[in-house]
């Protein structure tokens, strides 16, 4: 077989870093916005990655939507692992960081005593390629674990993460270029390009007043999942072209391992992509924002769905809102106004109309996430333990009022204790 996976340039480096963005948001929309939960949502994606990477093993050559393809849903399955283990199981992120280390490993060491090499410029046989995808889905859990570990542990929030992992990252591309130093630089950067896609696509999303741009996160990942496939076709064209002029470069990646930027228009594409995204995506809030002035939760700094949905709030919570400002967390005021409208129906014995209420609460929340945890993880695990509380109740088989009145009343309590 040729080499089926592709020379390392910037292009490349772009379409990783755009796409971990994409993995971590869609899986996050399909279990929280659509409702599939977080079990449909995990088998439904495993399944698909498992005929993407049967689709990628059975080409010959390196092919680029199928290559590029299997990456995002692998950056996916690689985020819904880490998640797994740390909001399902109550793994410490300590302990799972650990385990991702010791299991890539274990993966780079078993590859080269078969294979006596870590290379990807000849990943031509199906073991190769097998060990190949074992790291990169390994990698990818590792870096979800270690950035949210970073994240939480030592309180950077998305702006310092950005700015730490990008600078980690340049300084592996310098390495990169030494020759002796190009295996392990490669994988360290491969690793890198998970928390920092991470805290960019953070850093877009969030909302002004949590420090992010406000773009949303759905708008953020349609462009850049745009950015992916524009970028993806012209890598597509450019190999198709290549091979019927009977050039071999596209398929064996290069016989030099040595780092490269690629053609000087593969920056330029890139950085316009970026551009592009950032550019449109401004435009398309700043409009939002001025056709519906308040509408928006101001926690969750979007004008998506989410947002859309919480701020249309019944006039008689919206009257009643309390004024909630935690100590450490910030302004919680606009989820108080969604969970006083869940406890007004829910009194009311409407418990059909609270639960679809609260779904409001359940993706404002969430898309908060990356801007209030690092404020204080434990306030922020504390109240999300309230809030899992109470959406149990309220999506139970056959909920009672009382048992949803009394997970309500303790929603309320963990956040009034909040204020400070």
């Amino acid at each position: 077989m040729a080499n089926k996976v592709p020379l390392v340039t910037a292009t490349f480096w772009v379409i990783k870093i755009l796409s971990t963005t994409v993995g971590e948001t869609f899986a996050d929309y399909l279990t929280v916005n659509v409702g599939l939960g977080p079990v449909v949502t995990d088998g439904l994606v495993f399944v698909v990655l498992a005929a993407a990477l049967v689709l990628q093993a059975s080409t010959r050559r390196y092919t680029p939507w199928i290559y590029w393809l299997s990456v995002v849903l692998v950056s996916i399955s690689g985020t819904q692992i880490t998640d797994f283990l740390t909001d399902t199981l109550g793994v410490s992120l300590y302990v799972s960081t650990a385990l991702f280390a010791v299991l890539l490993a274990v993966v780079f060491t078993v590859w080269y005593r078969q294979e006596m090499t870590l290379s990807i410029t000849a990943i031509n046989t199906p073991r190769r390629e097998a060990f190949y995808w074992g790291a990169i889905l390994t990698t990818f859990a590792l870096g979800t674990a270690a950035g949210d570990l970073s994240t939480e542990a030592l309180s950077l929030g998305f702006r310092n993460g950005a700015l730490i992992f990008g600078g980690a990252f340049l300084v592996t591309l310098v390495l990169w270029r030494i020759e002796a130093w190009q295996v392990a630089a490669f994988w360290a950067a491969y690793i890198l390009t998970r928390p920092l896609g991470a805290a960019v696509g953070d850093l877009l999303t969030q909302d002004h007043s949590l420090g992010g741009l406000g773009l949303g996160a759905t708008r953020t990942s349609v462009l850049f999942f745009a950015v992916i496939v524009v970028l993806v076709a012209r890598e597509q064209v450019a190999t198709t072209r290549a091979r019927r002029a009977g050039a071999h470069s596209a398929d064996t990646g290069g016989k030099s391992g040595r780092a490269s930027l690629g053609r000087p228009s593969d920056l330029v594409w890139a950085a316009a992509g970026i551009a592009a995204v950032v550019g449109i995506g401004s435009w398309l809030s700043a409009g939002a924002a001025g056709q519906t002035p308040g509408s928006r939760v101001a926690a969750t700094g979007s004008a998506d769905s989410a947002g859309a949905a919480a701020g249309d709030s019944t006039a008689a919570g919206a009257a009643k809102a309390r004024h909630v400002v935690s100590a450490k967390l910030g302004d919680l005021s606009s989820f108080a106004v969604i969970i006083d409208d869940v406890s007004a129906l829910t009194a009311k014995g409407d418990l059909a109309g609270a639960k679809a209420r609260i779904k409001d609460l359940e993706v404002a929340w969430d898309a908060a996430e990356a801007g209030l945890k690092p404020r204080s993880p434990q306030d922020w695990h504390t109240l999300d333990d309230a809030i899992d509380g109470a959406l149990t109740a309220l999506r139970a088989g056959n909920p009672t009022q009382a048992q949803c009145v009394a997970a309500l009343q303790t929603l309320e309590k963990t956040l009034n204790q909040q204020q400070g």
